[in-house]
C-alpha cells in the first residue's frame, strides 16, 4: 500500500505578521462570529457570514463542538457559543481579584437596596457581565453572567468609556466608530462627559420598560476597570427609591476601588 505524504503548510509572510495558521484562523473566526450574535447560527449561516464554503468549515465546527467551545441547540436551530471561553478568562488572576473585591460588596448592596446588581468589564468592542447578585426575595430583575453587548450600546459601556484617560478614550473612539456618522460619535462623547461630571449614570433602560439603569465606575489607577450597575425596578410595596440607591451604589464602587488598590 502506498503512503500518502502531505506537505506541511508553509508559513505565509505578510506585512502585518510573520506567520499565518489558516486552520486556526478559521476556528477563531467562527468563535468571534458566534460571540457577536444573539441568535444561534447554522453551518450554512456561519459559512455565508464568513464568506467560506460549508465544506471548508465543517471540520472546524466539529472540532470546536468536540472541545466544548460551541454547542448545537437541541431544537436544531444552529450553534451557540458555550461558556468555556468565558470560564477560561475568569480563571485569570486580574478577574479573580476583581471578583474577590466586588462580590462581598455587591451582596451587601443588594441586601440594603432590595435590587439586583451586576458587574461588567470591557472585552474588545463589547461589554461582558462577569458577576451578578440577585435581589433578595421572590421578585427581581437581573442580567445573566456572560451577557455581551456592543460597548457603545450598553449602559455599562458608556460608563466604562466615560472614566478612561483621554488617550484610551481616543483609541476606543477610533475603533468603535469606524463607519459611524460623526454626529453619533459626538453624541456618545457628550453623554460620556456628562456622566463623568456627575460621577454616575442614571437612564431609562433601552430594553425593558419601567427599568432605570443606575451605573457607576470601579476605578483602578486612573481608569474604570469595571462598571457596577443596578437595574432599578419600582417594587410594591416600596423597598427603596432611586434617590436612596444612588449614594449606596457610589459608596459600593468606592469600596471595591479601594480594595483593588490594596492588592
Amino acid at each position: 500500500m502506498s503512503e500518502t505524504h502531505v506537505e506541511p503548510e508553509e508559513p505565509e509572510a505578510t506585512e502585518d505578521r510573520r506567520y499565518r495558521a489558516p486552520a486556526l484562523e478559521k476556528g477563531l473566526d467562527i468563535l468571534e462570529l458566534l460571540a457577536g450574535e444573539a441568535a444561534p447560527m447554522s453551518l450554512s449561516e456561519i459559512s455565508t457570514a464568513l464568506d467560506r464554503s460549508p465544506g471548508e468549515l465543517f471540520r472546524m465546527v466539529q472540532v470546536l463542538e468536540f472541545k466544548g467551545y460551541i454547542s448545537p441547540l437541541p431544537t436544531g436551530e444552529g450553534y451557540v457559543l458555550t461558556n468555556k471561553l468565558f470560564a477560561l478568562g475568569m480563571a485569570q488572576a486580574p478577574t479573580r481579584t476583581l471578583l474577590e473585591a466586588a462580590l462581598p460588596v455587591m451582596r451587601r448592596l443588594t441586601g440594603r437596596i432590595g435590587q439586583s446588581c451586576h458587574l461588567a468589564v470591557a472585552s474588545g468592542d463589547q461589554i461582558v457581565v462577569v458577576a451578578r447578585v440577585e435581589a433578595p426575595g421572590d421578585i427581581g430583575f437581573s442580567v445573566r453572567i456572560g451577557y455581551r453587548r456592543g460597548l457603545t450600546a450598553a449602559t455599562s459601556g458608556l460608563v466604562l468609556f466615560a472614566f478612561q484617560p483621554e488617550p484610551v478614550r481616543d483609541a476606543w473612539l477610533a475603533r468603535l466608530f469606524v463607519d459611524a456618522l460623526p454626529a453619533k460619535r459626538r453624541d456618545f462623547v457628550k453623554r460620556a462627559d456628562a456622566i463623568r461630571a456627575q460621577g454616575y449614570l442614571r437612564a431609562p433602560s433601552d430594553f425593558v420598560q419601567g427599568v432605570v439603569d443606575l451605573s457607576a465606575p470601579v476605578i483602578e489607577g486612573d481608569s474604570a476597570t469595571a462598571a457596577l450597575t443596578v437595574p432599578f425596578i419600582h417594587r410594591i410595596p416600596l423597598f427603596s427609591t432611586i434617590e436612596n440607591v444612588v449614594p449606596l451604589l457610589r459608596t459600593a464602587v468606592a469600596e471595591i476601588s479601594e480594595a483593588l488598590g490594596q492588592h
